[in-house]
């Protein structure tokens, strides 16, 4: 059962709310969502490196204030030595000066390869401010002693203020670390809940827009498996699970509408069925019958009544038309009032509806004719107007005409007779040709059958005529010669030459009683398609109990067959070889030797006194001679003879059973 496609512009069209607009796929909106999540996920994890880079940056400013704070004590300590107590000399004050002065540069500006960087606000600032303008003072206290100044108790006093300056910087730094701290934890108390929340974000999202519509579709799914046909889809969106749903709707729509015709549809179907049944039985009904039927009224008879009872007609008659379509005669009816059978047994064509004029290089088709409306409108002869009151009086009112052909000639036609208006379809027209084809090849084929018995009768009536004048009017012709002389010797009186004519007419009637019981034996025997060998012994058992000389018979039958017009031939010079034995040798035995490959060889020898082959042999054995080539002629063999005071061989070679027919009547 075929399912309509569903165009996937309809389905978009068709789909959702409000019909029309631009469709968002399924893949779009999942795209839209997971790059939602993308997006804050990077923002999220952005901000919280750049806090982790602020507190790394201040734990290491942090780091760097201790190490001022404990340079600074180092260099307290040191200024206050006596110089005989190793206290540094200048250069190494100032390197230490310097190593001061790079860690408040560092502190300023920061370094973001370690990371360094002082969070910046207004109490850092102002606490940084508060180092530096220390560390000025201090700074120059140191330079003074390294010039030779001593140190005095205010240089401890400046250091503690120093020192306490870089507390109050570093309190300062932690403070707001503390601050960027607790933003920290906020942030990644704020990413788990968004984690959270993005899950079940994306869940309720698959649900709504995946799991969701595809759970519909199962529901709607098994009851279209459990037959409700009524099952529809509600996805209100425009994207694939959209079309999927449209498309899924008008699949069980169609389904119910075909469903709801099925039955109407099987039963249609069953009944064309059952017709095309009853029309493929009819037809081999009618083609056993046509190919079982022996003769040409059995033929038509029953296949009037087969067409009448297929074509439901109310009669059938089968017309048989001449070699000029001049007349068409009545070949068998079934059903047909019997005034038309007889008065209509020969309608000349033209004459009538009947028997139609088949013009030259025209193909005759069925014909379905209403019989008062033609005949109104058709000018009849006499013929005509006898015919139409005959179909008046049986109440026909429609003729059907089949034309009956072969080979692009007409042969004659099938009429059908109804009392009604029939009506056939093309499939019924086509049967009804068909069975008239079968009937027109059923007869030509009788026909055929006939013309192959009648020349095969001619044919055996030719040859008999043949061997009765070869032999047996040969004895006549000799004995009335005899007769003559008897005649002759009686009317002198002379009683020698009575009885001299007397002995040469017993003898010549007892060689044409001879001849004629061989004539009936050689006739009476049979060959076998497959293998001549029992025709062969047949022969030789007959000719021994005629001539009462002994036959051996030597055959090799591994060769191909012989067909069964030539083993007649074949058999019939095996017979005439040695009925010439019988009659001429003198000899106690004869060999009959068969060969079958790689042609077929047929060897007849005995050992009698033999001929002269130069001089030939006496005249009845020389017509004898010409019987047997005139048959190895006709299939295309050669005979070859061999006589001489040990016997006569007589040998019959056939050409390549493999070479066509026409090459061996050629040869």
């Amino acid at each position: 059962m075929a399912v309509p496609t569903v165009d996937r512009q309809e389905l978009d069209a068709n789909a959702g709310p409000g019909g029309g607009g631009v469709s968002i796929g399924l893949a779009s909106k999942l795209l839209a969502i997971g790059g939602a999540f993308l997006v804050l996920a990077l923002a999220s994890i952005g901000l919280t490196l750049w806090v982790t880079w602020q507190l790394e940056g201040g734990a290491a400013a942090v780091n760097e204030a201790g190490r001022m704070r404990m340079r600074s004590y180092q260099l307290a300590l040191i200024l206050q030595l006596a110089p005989g107590d190793g206290a540094p000399a200048l250069p190494d004050i100032e390197r230490r000066l310097r190593d001061f002065d790079a860690s408040i540069e560092l502190l300023r500006t920061g370094d973001p390869g370690r990371p360094l960087a002082v969070p910046w606000d207004a109490d850092t600032r102002g606490r940084f401010q508060g180092v530096s303008a220390e560390w000025g003072v201090l700074r120059q206290q140191a330079l003074d002693i390294g010039h030779g100044a001593a140190a005095s108790v205010a240089l401890r006093v400046q250091v503690d203020d120093f020192v306490g300056k870089i507390d109050a910087f570093v309190t300062a730094i932690e403070r707001h670390l503390s601050q960027w701290t607790t933003l920290l934890r906020t942030f990644q108390q704020a990413m788990m809940a968004l984690a959270v929340m993005s899950a079940l974000t994306m869940l309720y999202a698959g649900h709504v827009v995946i799991l969701e519509p595809v759970a519909r579709l199962q529901r709607a799914l098994r009851r279209v498996e459990q037959g409700d046909f009524s099952a529809r889809v509600q996805v209100n969106t425009r994207d694939e699970l959209g079309v999927l749903a449209a498309g899924f709707n008008s699949m069980a729509q169609n389904l119910e509408a075909l469903y709801g015709q099925l039955e109407s549809k099987v039963r249609e179907k069953t009944a064309g069925l059952e017709v095309k049944q009853a029309r493929l039985s009819a037809l081999y009904e009618v083609a056993a019958f046509v190919a079982g039927a022996e003769t040409l009224e059995v033929l038509a008879q029953g296949f009037a009544r087969q067409i009448r009872r297929i074509a439901g007609a109310d009669a059938v008659a089968i017309r048989w038309s001449d070699e000029a379509n001049a007349r068409y005669v009545l070949l068998a009816s079934d059903c047909l009032p019997e005034v038309m059978a007889r008065e209509e047994r020969c309608v000349l064509t033209g004459s009538c509806l009947c028997g139609a004029k088949v013009e030259a290089g025209m193909t005759p088709k069925i014909k379905v004719i209403p019989i008062q409306v033609s005949l109104r409108n058709q000018a009849l002869h006499a013929e005509g107007q006898a015919v139409r009151d005959h179909c008046d009086r049986a109440g026909y009112t429609t003729l059907v005409t089949v034309p009956l052909g072969m080979h692009a000639r007409v042969l004659g036609e099938i009429e059908l007779f109804f009392r009604g208006e029939p009506h056939f379809s093309e499939e019924e027209r086509g049967l009804f040709e068909v069975l008239a084809n079968h009937l027109a090849g059923a007869m030509e084929s009788l026909r055929a059958s006939a013309m192959s018995r009648e020349s095969a009768v001619a044919g055996e009536r030719q040859l008999l005529a043949q061997e009765l004048h070869d032999s047996i009017a040969q004895s006549l012709a000799f004995l009335k010669i005899q007769m003559q002389l008897l005649r002759d010797a009686m009317s002198r009186g002379d009683e020698s030459a009575v009885q001299t004519s007397m002995s040469e007419l017993d003898a010549g009637v007892l060689e044409s009683y001879s001849d004629v019981r061989e004539l009936l034996l050689h006739f009476r025997v049979r060959t076998n398609e497959e293998n001549m060998e029992p025709a062969l012994r047949e022969t030789l058992t007959k000719f021994e109990h005629q001539s009462g000389l002994l036959s051996h018979l030597t055959m090799d039958a591994q060769g191909l067959p012989l067909p069964a017009d030539v083993q007649i031939q074949v058999l019939h010079i095996v017979q005439e070889a040695l009925s010439n034995v019988r009659k001429h040798s003198r000899a106690s035995q004869a060999w009959v030797e068969v060969q079958t490959q790689p042609v077929w060889c047929v060897t007849v020898r005995d050992d009698g006194r033999g001929f002269d082959t130069q001089s030939g042999p006496p005249n009845d054995t020389h017509v004898g001679l010409r019987i047997m080539n005139e048959r190895a002629k006709r299939v295309g063999a050669t005979l070859r003879f061999e006589s001489n005071e040990e016997g006569t061989l007589v040998e019959l070679r056939l050409p390549n059973l493999t070479a066509e027919p026409t090459q061996i009547e050629a040869t």
